[in-house]
């Protein structure tokens, strides 16, 4: 049987074939651990971790030394906003404030914070999906506790100014976190530039392993973050467990890899997606896109066609196309999109997106054959008329709006 042509690359990458090369060793061969320090085992595999750990700072703009390995990062997310909020509580500061586009990992993990006392407050985000600079300039305060804003959104592939946000923080003496698990490897990160303190990385996602994830934590603020994970010390002391080899050995890799074709890969993907929206609208289907293209990370699309349902039409085209109708760690909830209502979008407009996502791999024939297979079956699952809400908001249109 022929499987469909993958266009989800948001929700995982394949591993590069030079990715997985370089980790295959670690498999068998170099098999030790990479604490017992007292052999060449150990020795080996430490030193292939201490690699990949400079690879992965590298691609940030970090030091070694302040790159933490994890699980992925919803663990990153986990230890790093946790802990923080608790050490500035210390110091006299409950106030968190953050975006509702945010990943689940991160609004859960608030969510569980308020319990505690802690005091969350939204920062207003526009209908492009940017957060409001203006606003959280002013909810950015002396109680600030932290800030944590994702760098490119899952579901939107929206790209928000951390370098603004991050210096507003600075000057507030707030800590400042971002989830770049869909930004690592994609776009240029620079953790000193955009004074970020705190940020989290998954490796599944810039075409490294799945299970492998990394934490970076500004130096100064180390000794004073609280562990998640007792154990053994690992990780100066801040996530304990025995590290795995050839995953660590797997996001350093990809992390090399992406530096090197960052710049041309995104070329790649802008025509790509500049094709699949002009082939849509020549086909005549009438969409709207979710969030700017202006400010976005161009293999993340998301689109809204008008009268159709999303699970309806990924259903329908899901022998010849692999999308989804959000993200994929919320997928089994089965409820409109929590990112397009922050944007102030309706039930129709929520209900009846999808995200297509392009990759390294995909070509101009795929993108365009796929645009083909959507318009005609949403074209065939459109409702007669359309509800009062997008036809009186005009944002339907057969072309990139």
């Amino acid at each position: 049987m022929t499987r469909p042509l993958y266009l989800d690359f948001q929700a995982t990458t394949p591993v590069d074939q030079g990715v997985l090369a370089a980790m295959l060793p670690y498999f068998s061969d170099d098999f030790g651990n990479p604490h017992a320090s007292e052999h060449q085992y150990g020795q080996s595999a430490a030193q292939a971790i201490a690699k990949a750990r400079a690879d992965v700072a590298k691609l940030i703009g970090a030091r070694s030394s302040e790159i933490i390995f994890t699980s992925g990062a919803t663990e990153a997310n986990n230890l790093l906003l946790k802990s923080a909020a608790h050490m500035m509580a210390d110091r006299g500061r409950r106030r968190i404030v953050s975006a509702a586009t945010e990943h689940k990992a991160v609004i859960e993990v608030l969510a569980r914070l308020g319990k505690q006392g802690f005091e969350v407050v939204w920062a207003d985000v526009g209908s492009d999906g940017l957060v409001s600079i203006a606003n959280l300039d002013k909810l950015v305060d002396e109680a600030t506790a932290l800030v944590t804003i994702m760098a490119v959104n899952n579901e939107i592939g929206v790209i928000q100014d951390l370098a603004t946000i991050g210096h507003i923080c600075r000057e507030r003496g707030a800590i400042f976190h971002s989830d770049a698990a869909q930004a690592a490897g994609k776009i240029p990160l620079d953790v000193g530039h955009a004074a970020i303190d705190l940020m989290s990385l998954s490796a599944h996602k810039f075409y490294g392993p799945k299970g492998i994830g990394a934490a970076y934590i500004r130096r100064s603020l180390q000794r004073d973050l609280a562990p998640q994970i007792d154990g053994g010390g690992q990780e100066a002391g801040l996530r304990a467990g025995t590290l795995p080899t050839p995953l660590c050995v797997g996001i350093g890799a990809a992390s090399a890899l992406a530096a090197a074709t960052m710049a041309g890969e995104r070329t790649h993907l802008l025509c790509l997606q500049e094709a699949f929206l002009e082939e849509l609208s020549a086909r005549g289907a009438k969409f709207a896109v979710n969030g700017t293209l202006d400010r976005r990370w161009p293999g993340n699309l998301n689109l809204s066609f008008e009268g159709v349902d999303a699970e309806a039409l990924v259903m329908a085209v899901s022998d010849r196309i692999a999308i989804s109708s959000g993200s994929a760690c919320t997928a089994e909830a089965l409820e409109p999109s929590h990112v397009l209502r922050a944007l102030g979008f309706g039930a129709e407009r929520t209900e009846g997106a999808v995200r297509i996502g392009f990759g390294r791999s995909t070509t101009l024939d795929e993108v365009n054959r796929a645009a083909r297979v959507l318009a005609d079956s949403a074209t065939g699952l459109a409702q007669i008329s359309r509800s009062a809400e997008w036809k009186d908001e005009g944002v339907y249109g057969n072309a990139a709006e």
